[in-house]
């Protein structure tokens, strides 16, 4: 190890003195920030962040960049944020993170403060729960080991840490690995990064570049300051394969100061990182970073307010707060961005939004965005059709402005559509139906056109996996690409998407009421087991993450369609029923960590079983319904770290909550006609555009009275069984009277 000396250590004795008192101011500042003001004090980042949520803790602000956030873990399925609430040691603090995903990325840049030898074997540190605290815009621990305070706070771009050492323990020291991020295997991390450069431009502050590949392969720029001078510098030796350093540094505080860290990021250039970090975090005051992080927080927060109890209100605002966690602006502040091709571009509008888990997110995450942030729906269509101009087709799912071709189907089309119906411009709609109509008929990978129009169907021979998935979400899209095309009065088209969407028909079993696998014989597929879950990556099957009775009411479009070759109505609602009866068994050779939050073959914990609760309104059994959604609510989530039960995936876990919480659901996510449930919140205000608000008020709710008895809108009754998307922008009153009898069924 080389060691460089740049100045003495200061008196041990003299900090030993002084550490105590420093403490205790911080300990007051602490108290006075666990005073979080507005909405903001009922989040708690720690929901989701045990068991199989996948959230983070960290700092980050509403579509920022950053997520500056502690890793108790960089290996596997269980660490795609790199934390779990269950772990006892950190391993340091990086600045980027993935919310509630199932695939593991990002991780830059890990930084440990610690005290003691320099040992690249030492560097993790125990801590004690009580003092492990959270909230929009901060976040804080001490590590016990080392006997560090750290405190993390960030800015759109920006990450700003705050380590208070305490001198008994030693010389303060950094641990700054460039090499460290969320992988999938020991193999993966040591090859993750292609190419590194790192330079020490002064004593207080280093720069670099790394491209990395694990997801997806990304470039990504940085400026690191400190608000002390560097005094010694070890190189610690890598692993074989490895490309990018580790230093371990060491600084010479004075009595009671403590040693701040910021890091500015940019996806083009260390200049851009550079002017991120000068316009965002120029001071080095960390409370005053911390303040307008949680006033951010609380800008989005305060449209809505909420009556019911404290952890209601938790699980309410949590869900909303880890909503607006992405997708990401990875735009510099002068708009610039690296995008497909690995190459750079300038956005027009100074925004390129990426983290687009459009699998997950289009059934409600993005249709919430258009009532909550309607605003930024045209932002996140503008970034769509950027990338279709770079690559020629609509992202399917985009990290860090690439795409990384996770999941199936392309819906970046029902969400273009959603906003277009829903009267959100913004977009160049006639370029945003091209794209659609293009990504829908050439050819790009996953996307099997040919065969697809052949068969009406895909058949499970010549597309090995997925095939009744895959034909299933293409039905659905082609529906999302009719009705933008029926709006822009675009007759053929509409009249070609249409006959597409109908194509689900071709797999529905009339033996078995169920999707099922076809050949290019149109032989089903047999053997048949309706149980057996498929997983593309470690199974095959014909399914994605899921099983037959899963994925067979993926019809969200034509739900009468799909009643009549049920046998109507009272059938499908029978068939329907059956699935939430049936045994909660995970049958299958693959990976089935998906598939959670069973009530018989019904997995909440994922997302083609969302819609399914609210179907039984569509047959004319809401009180089913309304059973199923409390149920689920009570159930799946709750007001602790393992209160989901799968992958936030994104905040369309949390979506699904918001909007169950206030009575209705996007079954369709197309259109804006939200299908009745009923509400788990006594009162919920949304502001809306145009300074009005929208109240929606449960009278007589209570853990008894979970059934609606009648509804009105405006004092007026009401007897749609879904509300419009209009009704709630232009602001008013929808009002569920609530009851403990259980009424009777009704034709719908």
């Amino acid at each position: 190890m080389k060691l460089t000396t740049f100045t003495s250590m200061m008196n041990r004795s003299t900090r030993n003195g002084l550490y105590l008192s420093c403490m205790i101011s911080l300990l007051s500042i602490s108290i006075c920030l666990g005073q979080v003001s507005g909405n903001a004090r009922f989040v708690d980042p720690f929901i989701g962040a045990a068991n199989t949520g996948h959230t983070f803790p960290g700092a980050t602000v509403p579509f920022g960049m950053i997520q500056a956030s502690p890793e108790t873990g960089n290996m596997g399925w269980d660490y795609c944020s790199g934390y779990r609430y269950e772990d006892q040691q950190i391993w340091g603090f990086s600045q980027t993170h993935l919310n509630g995903t199932g695939i593991p990325d990002l991780g830059d840049l890990l930084l440990q403060p610690f005290t003691g030898s320099i040992n690249r074997d030492n560097f993790h540190s125990g801590f004690l729960k009580e003092t492990e605290k959270a909230y929009p815009g901060y976040y804080t621990v001490a590590l016990q080991d080392f006997g560090v305070k750290v405190e993390l706070t960030a800015t759109p771009h920006t990450a700003f840490h705050q380590y208070t050492y305490n001198p008994a323990k030693g010389k303060a020291k950094l641990l700054v690995d460039l090499q460290s991020g969320l992988v999938s295997s020991e193999e993966q991390l040591r090859n993750r990064v292609i190419e590194n450069e790192v330079t020490f431009t002064s004593p207080t502050e280093m720069e670099g570049y790394s491209k990395v590949n694990h997801w997806v392969e990304r470039n990504y720029y940085y400026v690191i300051q400190f608000s002390s001078a560097i005094t010694a510098k070890t190189v610690l030796p890598t692993f074989k394969g490895e490309k990018a350093p580790r230093y371990a540094l060491e600084f010479d505080l004075k009595p009671g100061e403590q040693l701040k860290v910021k890091i500015g990021l940019s996806t083009v250039s260390i200049a851009g990182a550079r002017a991120n970090l000068a316009a965002e975090t120029p001071g080095w005051n960390f409370n005053e970073t911390q303040r307008k992080a949680t006033s951010q927080w609380n800008t989005y927060l305060s449209r809505v307010t909420a009556t019911g109890s404290t952890a209601q209100k938790v699980n309410l605002y949590t869900s909303f707060y880890h909503l607006l966690v992405q997708p990401n602006n990875i735009a510099d502040v002068d708009g610039s961005y690296r995008g497909a091709k690995n190459k750079v571009f300038k956005s027009k509008s100074g925004y390129y939004y990426s983290t687009l888990s459009l699998w997950d997110t289009y059934r409600a995450a993005h249709p919430l965005y258009t009532i909550l942030t309607p605003e930024r729906v045209g932002g996140f269509i503008n970034t769509m059709l950027e990338h279709y101009d770079q690559q020629g087709y609509l992202p399917i799912w985009l990290l860090w402005g690439k795409e990384n071709f996770c999941m199936i189907g392309n819906h970046s089309i029902p969400v273009i559509a959603d906003a277009y119906l829903k009267g959100i411009r913004g977009f160049d709609a006639e370029k945003a139906f091209q794209a659609i109509k293009t990504s829908s008929t050439q050819h790009h990978p996953k996307s099997d056109w040919e065969i697809y129009n052949k068969f009406g169907y895909l058949p499970f021979d010549l597309i090995k996996e997925e095939s009744v998935s895959r034909t299933l979400e293409y039905a659905y899209d082609d529906y999302a690409a009719s009705q933008m095309a029926k709006a822009l009065h675009k007759t053929a088209d509409y009249n070609y998407f249409h006959k597409r969407s109908l194509f689900y028909k071709n797999l529905l079993d009339p033996e078995t009421k169920l999707m099922r696998g076809k050949d290019s014989n149109g032989k089903w597929r047999s053997p048949f087991s309706s149980l057996a879950l498929s997983h593309a990556s470690t199974a095959g099957g014909d399914y994605t993450e899921g099983n037959a009775w899963q994925y067979s009411w993926s019809v969200q479009h034509d739900i009468k369609g799909l009643s009549a070759l049920l046998g109507g109505n009272k059938a499908f609602a029978a068939k329907l029923d059956s699935l939430f009866l049936l045994k909660e068994v995970q049958e299958g050779t693959g990976f089935t960590g998906d598939v959670t939050g069973l009530i018989g073959q019904y997995a909440h914990g994922n997302e083609p079983s969302h819609h399914i609760a609210y179907l039984f309104t569509l047959l004319g059994k809401p009180e089913r319904t309304q059973e199923l959604v409390r149920e689920i609510c009570d159930k799946f989530y709750q007001n602790k770290p393992d209160g989901l039960s799968g992958n936030d995936d994104c905040g369309q876990m949390s979506a699904w909550y918001f909007f169950s919480a206030m009575g209705f659901y996007p079954v369709n996510p197309v259109g804006g006609d939200y299908v009745f449930g009923a509400p788990q919140l006594k009162k919920i205000q949304l502001k809306v555009p145009g300074h009005k608000t929208f109240t929606i008020e449960a009278k007589n709710l209570s853990a008894s009275c979970k059934y609606v008895k009648s509804i009105m809108l405006n004092g007026k009754p009401y007897a749609a069984n879904f509300i419009h998307h209009r009704d709630i922008m232009k602001g008013g009153n929808l009002t569920f009277i609530m009851t403990a009898e259980r009424p009777e069924s009704i034709s719908p």
